[in-house]
């Protein structure tokens, strides 16, 4: 998926408040909380989702971590590629808000 981080681009992360709260990051945006309220609706955007080609692995579920190792590291390869290719077409399609996030 390409575009969501447009919605709410965060400026800081306040890791401390994150831990806190059981939070995997408690994002500052550009209007929250400069806005108060108003502040946490997201910007209008586009989202890109993209699904690649079905990837089918042989094996048992049982089978030696370093095999599974090396699946997940091919899944994750492939995502990595196709969130790299789909930021190249945002940047083809242009800025959203006249700059890049």
């Amino acid at each position: 998926m390409v575009g969501s981080e447009e919605q709410a681009p965060a400026i800081a992360n306040v890791r401390w408040l994150a831990r806190l709260l059981g939070l995997p990051s408690f994002p500052v945006t550009l209007t929250w909380p400069h806005l108060g309220l108003l502040g946490l609706i997201p910007f209008p955007v586009k989202y890109h989702i993209y699904f690649g080609e079905p990837m089918y692995f042989e094996g048992y579920h049982n089978d030696e971590d370093e095999v599974i190792r090396q699946n997940v590291e091919q899944v994750k390869e492939r995502i990595q590629a196709m969130i790299g290719a789909g930021l190249e077409q945002r940047r083809r399609r242009g800025p959203i808000f006249g700059i890049f996030f």
